[in-house]
């Protein structure tokens, strides 16, 4: 309770003008960075540390803050206006959010996105604030077995949830696992599926492959539509957008359901307090757990905004739970945290069990610009700025197109300054969009990317402390946790055939808004 209290006092901080430009000004970086395919709010923290060496530890921290929650809400919208996540936590809000645009809807989308954004952010900081202490020690109880279940989980739960397309579900998976495995060895110091190339040695980096999925094979697929690109353009040159029409109908969000929000958030804070585990999963997780739910499941994909509020929610309900693990232990959850890390390391701050008794002054306006941020500035930003983030589909597609192509190539470049990886992004560009042209879900084949490494990694440890026993899956409590709950999946996502209702039954209770 005492650590509450001061948190809400700590927001007498932020009405210090030097520090609120601070927190503005990093918020708004972040959202451009994380909104721009190829920069992300990780780059744009990494380019701003040397900043940090000329603030005080506090407001370089509250700066940080602010940025980490742009960079996650900042990622819907190039994901609505053109179907590019600028950031992967964004990749399921992509599903309903350019549909929607499609059909003329995009300003509506980016609210439904900004609200989802808000509740998310402002419960996870919240229960950040409350219960960090306690989901610290839970956290804790999730030992190798069990991150590995955890991760396995999270795999199977990627290719059942396509419906109608397992298999090549199933397949993408498989082929962004195969891509996680090249470089290093996980365990051991030797290189494998190199093929003779040195530059792989350290493996293809995350950021090459992100840019290519989705920016590079997006700008390939739009090449082959150019009428209805210079439609598009056309109509939306045409379209005036005013503010007003960003705040979505109240009765929308009711139909939406605060037990989606609320429920959304929570899988999103929880994920976020499991270190590795990040926006992406968070986010996916609770797509699929309002899919699973509804009485409608063919509705997502194709503009329902159920799936962005479920999105949105979570992902920005990951910064607080991600926070748990640094604070308390030192343990970076993600990227940013990472290098938030690295802030207060850099200021001799050591992170621990301690640190939020022994220099809870120090961290609770961290906290609160954590807060301030999804309150105040994601509603801010998106009123102020949300018809000029609608307008990017007004510019004209060679030239919007050709930008973002230079900005992605330039992405990968900055972000690993290899030419080599550099070209994997084109490769991997040119792999996506034939995949995507024969159906593949390219969002399976860069979550097997992303969770495989880690996947290996606890599969390869749980098995050598086990001498190769893998009855510890199911003699451990926490893997046994996650191996039930993949179960339960398996059988309402695959096995279970849903009801047959009437069309107009299963409309009117849960329509496409």
């Amino acid at each position: 309770m005492e650590f509450i209290i001061l948190v809400v006092t700590s927001f007498k901080t932020l009405l210090d003008p030097l520090v609120l430009t601070y927190v503005i000004a990093g918020f708004i970086i972040g959202t451009v960075f994380s909104a721009i395919p190829g920069l992300t709010a990780t780059l744009a923290l990494a380019l701003l540390l040397p900043l940090t060496y000329s603030l005080d530890v506090t407001t370089a921290l509250m700066a940080c803050a602010s940025i980490y929650m742009a960079g996650m809400c900042g990622g819907s919208i190039t994901a609505t206006t053109i179907n590019i996540p600028g950031a992967p936590s964004s990749m399921m809000t992509a599903l309903d959010g350019y549909p929607m645009q499609q059909q003329g809807k995009g300003a509506l989308a980016l609210g439904h996105a900004a609200i989802g954004s808000m509740v998310g952010g402002a419960l996870g900081a919240m229960l950040l604030i409350g219960l960090a202490p306690f989901i610290a020690e839970a956290s804790l109880l999730v030992q190798t077995t069990g991150k590995f279940s955890l991760l396995a989980f999270a795999v199977i739960v990627i290719v059942i949830a396509q419906r109608g397309k397992m298999i090549k579900a199933a397949m993408a998976a498989c082929i962004g696992l195969m891509l996680a495995t090249i470089g290093l060895d996980a365990m051991e110091p030797v290189t494998r599926f190199t093929f003779g190339f040195s530059d792989l040695t350290a493996g293809i980096d995350l950021m090459p492959v992100i840019i290519g999925t989705f920016a590079i094979s997006e700008i390939l697929i739009q090449v082959g539509a150019k009428k209805e690109a210079r439609q598009t353009t056309e109509a939306m040159s045409k379209v005036k957008i005013r503010r007003r029409d960003f705040i979505p109908p109240l009765a929308d969000i009711r139909k939406i359901g605060v037990v989606c929000y609320v429920k959304s958030s929570l899988i999103g804070y929880f994920v976020g307090t499991l270190p590795g585990a990040g926006g992406s999963m968070g986010s996916f997780l609770a797509y699929v757990e309002t899919v699973r739910t509804s009485s409608n499941p063919d509705s997502y994909g194709k503009g329902n905004p159920k799936g962005i509020a479920a999105s949105e929610s979570a992902n920005n309900a990951v910064c607080g739970g991600a926070l748990v693990p640094m604070l308390t232990f030192g343990i970076p959850g993600d990227p940013i945290t990472a290098i938030m890390l690295g802030v207060l390391v850099i200021n001799g701050i050591q992170p621990g069990p301690q640190l939020m008794a022994g220099q809870a002054d120090l961290i609770a306006p961290v906290l609160a610009s954590l807060l301030f941020s999804a309150v105040i500035l994601i509603p801010l930003t998106l009123f102020l700025l949300g018809p000029y983030f609608i307008k990017i589909v007004a510019i004209r597609k060679d030239v919007l197109y050709g930008s973002i192509a230079l900005l992605a190539v330039v992405g990968s470049y900055v972000a690993t300054y290899s030419t080599f990886q550099m070209m994997m992004a084109l490769a991997l560009g040119v792999l996506a969009y034939y995949m995507r042209k024969n159906d593949f879900p390219i969002i399976t084949m860069l979550l097997g990317f992303i969770l495989g490494p880690n996947l290996e990694e606890f599969l390869r440890r749980s098995l050598a402390l086990s001498n190769g026993n893998p009855m510890t899956f199911f003699t451990s409590l926490d893997s046994l946790f996650f191996v039930v709950l993949t179960l339960v999946f398996v059988y309402f996502l695959a096995i279970k055939k849903p009801l047959k209702q009437p069309a107009s039954k299963a409309q009117s209770s849960e329509e496409v808004i």
